[in-house]
């Protein structure tokens, strides 16, 4: 029988049923020590969390397909598996595009409309003093953060991929004004969509809100710094739903605390899960969540069903999707 670890709990159980009878799943803890462990007799892995790096890949005797659980695979040493004539594999359903465009436009919503700090008034103090909106609002102005309508504000999208791509679409049936940055200029959706291409700079000075919708890269990493913070509007908002450390969160925090910008939504941080003691957390003009956006059960049964599909194709002895492949230098190995 077959072997296929994995390092995620959310593998539907649909896709764990179907791979069942090809193989044995095992449920190994994102410790990098145990993944060593327990990956050297292994066919097959999916990676949500923990470090698959060269150390992984060399103890790895069996191993032919590491299906990332997800699309960000910055946690695999690609190049080390390529060596090797491993298949690295993502899962960029659909579902999960979804599920990340509309949770980065949640969080502009609530950013906009005041929802968490109104909702965190009227269950404490404000219940039993709340008469009209005043006293909210009053807060608000003190905060330097008015509630404010979406149609008109623009917004900035660092990042025009799949996930960008129908956040901007999203934003532009708000009526919101869209701008773009991405290393590939999308002269298509610039015409059919009427999205803006400008450079970072440019970007940030102009946004009102600016979503980061990149993947963690050598050149992505503290892509917004200090220099880059000082550049967006003191009334402007961060959002993040890709990877913390295209942020440099040290800085972020200093931008916060002074109100050099007005806010943030963060559904990643530079370390994962963040500490309880981290003073970003302690901040009012910040809303924070523990890197679910993807998590929606639609995304997460897709997800699963793709993984399992690309895995089961490669233990039949053949390929896995081209589309899902990372790696495609490895198909001349096989």
């Amino acid at each position: 029988m077959k072997k296929v670890l994995t390092t995620t709990t959310k593998f539907h159980r649909d896709a764990e049923e179907r791979l069942s009878k090809a193989a044995d799943l095992i449920l190994v803890s994102p410790d990098h020590e145990e993944i060593i462990k327990k990956v050297r007799d292994v066919d097959a892995a999916i990676v949500g969390a923990g470090i698959f790096d060269e150390e992984v890949f060399e103890s790895a005797n069996k191993l032919k397909i590491v299906s990332k659980f997800g699309v960000g695979y910055d946690n695999i040493d690609v190049e080390a598996a390529s060596r090797r004539g491993i298949y690295v594999t993502i899962a960029p359903t659909p579902e999960l595009i979804t599920a990340v465009a509309e949770f980065a436009l949640g969080l502009i919503l609530s950013l906009a409309k005041l929802i968490p700090p109104a909702n965190e008034y009227l269950k404490g103090e404000g219940y039993s003093r709340m008469r009209r909106w005043d006293h909210i609002l009053r807060i608000c102005e003190e905060r330097s953060q008015p509630m404010m309508n979406l149609r008109g504000r623009t917004v900035g999208i660092v990042g025009l991929g799949r996930i960008g791509s129908e956040l901007a679409l999203k934003c532009k049936c708000l009526g919101m004004k869209v701008l773009y940055y991405d290393v590939v200029r999308k002269r298509s959706m610039e015409e059919r969509y009427g999205v803006e291409y400008v450079d970072l700079d440019d970007l940030l000075r102009r946004s009102d809100f600016v979503s980061l919708n990149v993947p963690l890269t050598k050149k992505t990493r503290g892509l917004i710094g200090r220099r880059e913070l000082a550049l967006m509007k003191p009334s402007a908002y961060l959002i993040n739903t890709s990877r913390g450390r295209v942020v440099d969160q040290k800085a972020l925090y200093e931008a916060l605390k002074d109100r050099r910008i007005a806010g943030a939504a963060l559904d990643v941080f530079e370390e994962e899960p963040i500490p309880p003691e981290d003073p970003i957390l302690k901040l009012d003009n910040v809303i924070v969540t523990p890197h679910i956006a993807a998590a929606s059960a639609e995304s997460i049964r897709s997800v699963s069903l793709t993984v399992c599909e690309d895995i089961m194709k490669v233990l039949e002895g053949k390929k896995p999707n081209i589309n899902h492949l990372v790696n495609p230098e490895v198909l001349e190995k096989h």
